[in-house]
């Protein structure tokens, strides 16, 4: 399937993997959720129409929303108490458990297809690998997913440059595919386009929610906001009202043997 790369030293990914659940609530209010598309061609990926599906790391429920619009019958697992139960408090009628991608509380062969939005990079992934094998009936599809800044638009080009690269863009641009594993076909990869309406306060408030943010000193995370309000008040496509921040999905699919 590929090399996973490690662009942060082990302590920093660490402390940043866990920086999200005191932020759940803007995590769960400013944070993009994911085109239908992407998750159909993940789901097509499948020997047959996928009926139970497992949102791994699901956070607070972006993903898991779409899954559950689409007619699957979703299991949401994160482990985070915080973003937990604020999916719980948003996707009530869903079974949400505690659990991490090495030890996932479900049965072996009990699901369909087993999607990650915005985390496979923090998993201990031959572990990880290995459960979400064990969960995964043959024929389903492993499909890790990542929202993240159209680079090609200049003012967001300009604006990534000036904040910083999140960790997952660095390891979805690295990666040539999922980590190999015997269990799994070799993966494949696709794009697509996706937006989020936004305004310059609510940018703000979505990088906020970023781990390289999160995990800063408290006075280096002002000033990477203040930055932020400084340069989206200075561009004429972000300056005052509405605007469509757009957004770049890359996706990756992997059968199960």
């Amino acid at each position: 399937m590929g090399n996973e790369s490690t662009p942060i030293s082990d302590e920093l990914r660490a402390k940043r993997a866990t920086s999200f659940g005191g932020a759940a609530a803007a995590y769960a209010e400013h944070r993009p959720d994911y085109p239908v598309s992407a998750v159909r061609w993940g789901l097509s990926g499948a020997v047959k129409a996928p009926v139970n599906v497992l949102d791994l790391a699901a956070g607070t429920g972006k993903l898991t929303t779409t899954l559950v619009e689409l007619g699957l019958t979703v299991t949401a697992v994160e482990p985070d108490e915080q973003m937990l139960a604020e999916l719980r408090r948003r996707l009530p009628a869903i079974t949400a458990l505690d659990g991490h991608a090495e030890r996932i509380p479900l049965g072996a062969a009990s699901v369909d297809a087993v999607f990650v939005g915005q985390a496979f990079h923090w998993f201990d992934t031959g572990p990880a690998l290995d459960e979400i094998s064990r969960v995964l009936r043959p024929g389903g599809v492993l499909v890790p997913l990542w929202n993240y800044d159209d680079l090609s638009v200049p003012w967001v080009s300009e604006f990534g440059e000036l904040l910083g690269t999140p960790t997952g863009r660095t390891w979805a641009a690295a990666a040539a595919g999922l980590p190999d594993h015997p269990d799994f076909a070799p993966s494949e990869q696709e794009t697509f386009r996706h937006k989020q309406r936004r305004t310059a306060e609510s940018l703000v408030r979505t990088l906020g929610t970023h781990s390289h943010v999160l995990a800063a000193p408290s006075e280096k995370r002002a000033a990477i906001l203040r930055t932020a309000q400084e340069f989206l008040a200075s561009r004429p496509e972000t300056a005052s009202g509405e605007f469509d921040r757009p957004i770049i999905v890359t996706a990756f699919r992997a059968r199960r043997r």
